[in-house]
């Protein structure tokens, strides 16, 4: 048991004293790493009137500088808290913490004051003493707990429990006729400041329920309490029930909207670019287009290249006017005509032949001539 104290002492010692990351101390800001403990507590504190205590070993008050210094793990220095703890919170857990982290060696006591006097002197609680009681029995922090206690301490309480310093916040506690029920703790010197906890408290925590009413109020009728256990009137109830469907009602509306919305901005974002694909496709299509069938493009200078071609095809070749006219010779009969030589005598048939040649030629003949000024006439045109 001593060694499992001391060794408690030292890991408390080292996590004050070690520093953290990249050489951070505690007052540099940065939250400590500590090694995974499966080791916890497996039994809720014990209270005080079940506890053996050996009242035979005098009682000696430590006082401040030594309960600082560290007392022997035999020796742990006695603190006590004491409150309503009604809705046991957040807030009540970090000043159960607060006093057991004041000296290195603590033994916290915690006292829950009945409900009797709770009433009396604060006013009514939502947890009965019994479930305020279990709350603080199962705080880790607590190492004993005492039921019923005083509402203001006096010295015979604080010998009987052996207490060395009493814990709480340093804001004077008005009640029971007094300006501050700790004035004489803090005047004996037996008084440890804690800090409280901003934001959070039992009556913070009264208030929003007040406020919220009617929204816990169908909370909890639609998770099966009655209107005679919330003691809802019939006619809220019925208001109750309504809103809870007009509630429903705009739920599947605002979500049939965010459906619609996600539609419309799909369908949009889906038209915005088949509208840039069309786009694209339009500027390749219309540049094809002319570069074809353009004021410049391929398919003029095809009918321009085919008519030429055409033209020269059909028009007559013609000498150009610098180059010197070419004598046709005459015929064999035309130069037999004119010559001094006499041709040589031919028969009849050699001579219908000749003729008919000769006409063949001239027919020929004109039939170009003819052919040619009608295509000349053409092009004037």
């Amino acid at each position: 048991m001593d060694a499992q104290c001391s060794a408690k002492v030292n890991a408390r010692k080292r996590r004050k004293e070690a520093p953290g990351p990249n050489g951070a101390t505690e007052e540099d800001g940065v939250p400590f790493k500590v090694q995974r403990c499966a080791v916890g507590l497996r039994q809720p504190a014990p209270f005080s009137d079940e506890i053996e205590v050996d009242f035979s070993k005098p009682y000696v008050r430590v006082t401040m500088e030594e309960a600082s210094r560290g007392t022997p793990c035999e020796r742990p220095v006695r603190v006590y808290a004491d409150g309503i703890f009604d809705l046991f919170h957040s807030g009540h857990a970090r000043a159960l913490m607060q006093a057991k982290n004041l000296f290195p060696n603590t033994y916290l006591i915690v006292g829950v004051c009945s409900d009797e006097l709770t009433h009396n002197f604060k006013g009514f609680t939502v947890m009965n003493e019994n479930e305020r009681y279990d709350a603080v029995q199962h705080c880790r922090y607590v190492d004993e707990v005492v039921r019923n206690a005083p509402w203001t301490l006096t010295p015979e309480f604080l010998a009987e429990h052996r207490i060395d310093f009493v814990a709480h916040d340093d804001i004077p506690y008005s009640s029971a006729g007094s300006d501050d029920v700790y004035k004489h703790i803090k005047e004996a010197g037996m008084f440890a400041p804690t800090q409280r906890t901003e934001g959070i408290s039992t009556s913070d925590i009264i208030t929003r329920i007040v406020r919220d009413y009617d929204v816990y109020a169908r909370r909890n009728l639609q998770r099966g309490y009655t209107a005679k256990e919330l003691n809802v009137s019939f006619i809220n109830e019925k208001k109750y029930h309504l809103q809870e469907r007009v509630d429903k009602v705009k739920k599947k509306v605002r979500d049939v909207e965010e459906k619609s919305k996600e539609f419309v901005q799909k369908v949009e974002e889906k038209s915005i670019d088949l509208i840039q694909k069309w786009e694209e496709k339009s500027r390749e299509f219309i540049g094809s287009f002319l570069e074809m069938f353009g004021p410049e493009g391929a398919l003029k200078h095809m009918l321009k290249e085919g008519r030429g071609r055409m033209l020269q095809a059909i028009s007559p070749r013609q000498s150009p006017s610098s180059s010197p006219a070419r004598e046709r010779p005459p015929s064999p009969s035309f130069r037999w005509l004119f010559s001094g030589k006499t041709s040589p005598p031919c028969s009849p048939a050699d001579l219908s032949r000749h003729k008919a040649v000769a006409y063949d030629i001239r027919r020929s003949y004109l039939e170009q001539s003819k052919f040619g000024s009608h295509a000349l006439l053409t092009q004037v045109e």
